[in-house]
């Protein structure tokens, strides 16, 4: 080692050499940007290992820290990260040399700082991230140093570059054993999760692990439900509602949890198969965000609308329509008790059809209303949709529920919803996409069920309504010359029959 690296190594001489030589440089400078290149490659790791570099890194990491050389203690850190990527010599030293210990040292002084050092916190959580995919016995050794003081200490950290590293460990540590996502969702756990929910609802995250740990904790396992209920308590944010508007029920962090995991559940919808536990908490949110939403005012945009309860409620509803689709496609032929019926049997059709005959009508049939002398479409409504697609999204859940389940048919039907649904297949500004679900919804209301589909030639034959949309679903309206009366009849070359 030359004068150039005098005097901010004086004292770590002889902790350097096994580096000088091995990346056969003559200064740590060189040194460490040698090896840091090489150790990006199998080899480049593999070769240190045989030399037992790590615990000269080691060594190193706990000098610069002391010696608060915040320079050469990223780059020291950096070369750890690298030798522990995948490498089990170099994570077996790692942990025998008490390497744990090293980077709390380092984590807990970087943290405290009135400007935390982010950097030195994402790389020093980069290495122990890289050590946990190592196995169970590295993971609980993480475990019984990081929670939960640890760990929350760091979920508070508000940036997405200690956060995403963070998650990283969490969902690794979760997903190699189960027992520790039940103890992450327990009284001493709960805080960070909900911290880090908050730290990335103001700073957001750039990598998945985020989603990976919130799909494992909330999609994949059954602990959805205590987690959004700690979300009430402390609330770092400030409600933007106030108690009349039913805004001090929810805090801002309910409505973007439930926003990552529709998204997940969107994004992942084949993959997933969501606990019965999961979908009734999500209808009970729905339920209870509707009790408190006002419905007085008209929405101006769609989600987020910044009001936690509108929000909440929206998101929910995403939610189930996406269970409600998912199960659609996958277990009609089994006979066991799934999560779509439970939901059914806790009278979810006749709640969404009560909420959707209160709504006000689409665009274009309150002015056919203003227009009409028809006393048969009076419609008795005060409610308002709260965000545009609110519509859109009810008739969804209904449609898919309606998917090949007579019993769902026939309560639309004996519940006199199917003009209702009729209605809702009109183009609509404040509903995005409404025809198209509404068209959706009436497919499945009418696949397969003869009653249902008399009781829409009777309206389309009584003028109650006009539906272009049933040539679209390769159907017409004709009277029965035995009978007299008006049938839905395929349209040849049209639609497939219902049941075809």
């Amino acid at each position: 080692m030359d004068e150039e690296s005098l005097p901010e190594f004086k004292g770590a001489e002889d902790i350097l050499q096994p580096l000088l030589s091995a990346s056969n440089s003559s200064t740590p400078k060189a040194a460490l940007e040698i090896l840091i290149k090489a150790s990006r490659t199998t080899v480049g790791r593999s070769e240190p290992a045989l030399r037992n570099i790590l615990p000269a890194v080691l060594k190193l990491v706990d000098f610069f820290h002391h010696t608060s050389n915040w320079e050469y203690l990223m780059q020291s850190l950096k070369l750890l990260r690298n030798l522990c990527a995948g490498e089990v010599a170099n994570q077996n030293a790692f942990l025998e040399q008490n390497g744990i210990e090293v980077l709390l040292t380092v984590l807990r002084s970087a943290a405290v700082l009135s400007n935390p050092d982010f950097g030195v916190i994402r790389m020093s959580l980069q290495v122990v991230a890289n050590v946990s995919l190592a196995g169970e016995e590295y993971q609980q050794v993480i475990w019984r140093k990081f929670f939960p003081n640890e760990f929350l200490s760091l979920a508070r950290v508000c940036s997405y570059e200690t956060s995403d590293p963070l998650c990283m460990i969490l969902y690794t540590c979760c997903d190699g054993r189960p027992g520790l996502a039940a103890e992450l969702c327990r009284d001493s756990g709960l805080p960070i999760v909900a911290g880090i929910i908050r730290t990335v609802l103001s700073v957001g995250f750039r990598e998945d692990w985020f989603k990976l740990l919130f799909c494992r904790l909330c999609l994949e396992d059954i602990h959805f439900p205590p987690l959004f209920s700690k979300l009430n308590e402390g609330s770092a944010s400030e409600n933007s509602g106030d108690a009349d508007s039913g805004d001090n029920l929810f805090s801002l962090e309910h409505p973007f949890l439930l926003r990552i995991i529709s998204e997940i559940l969107n994004e992942r919808i084949e993959e997933i198969r969501v606990p019965s536990e999961f979908a009734m908490c999500i209808f009970g949110i729905f339920k209870r965000s509707v009790r408190v939403v006002d419905f007085v005012t008209r929405g101006k945009s769609g989600l987020p609308t910044g009001s936690p309860s509108i929000d909440v409620m929206g998101y929910s509803l995403i939610i189930l329509r996406d269970i409600c689709a998912q199960e659609g496609v996958r277990d009609l032929k089994n006979d066991s008790l799934g999560v779509v019926d439970m939901l059914l049997c806790h009278e979810l059709i006749d709640f969404l059809l009560s909420l959707l005959h209160d709504l006000e009508p689409p665009a274009v049939i309150r002015k056919m209303l203003k227009a009409s002398e028809n006393q048969r479409l009076n419609w008795c409504s005060s409610k308002l949709c709260p965000y545009k697609g609110f519509q859109k999204d009810m008739v969804a859940v209904i449609g898919n529920c309606a998917y090949r389940r007579k019993h769902v048919q026939d309560e639309i039907r004996q519940k006199n919803g199917i003009l209702l649904l009729l209605q809702q297949c009109v183009t609509d500004d404040d509903n995005p996409y409404l025809r198209e679900w509404g068209i959706w919804s009436l497919r499945n209301l009418l696949e397969g069920n003869a009653l249902n589909q008399q009781a829409v030639a009777d309206l389309e034959l009584q003028g109650s309504v006009d539906m272009p949309e049933l040539t679209r679903l390769g159907l017409r309206v004709e009277i029965d010359q035995n009978t007299c009366r008006a049938k839905l009849v395929n349209i040849p070359g049209g639609y497939p029959k219902a049941d075809e």
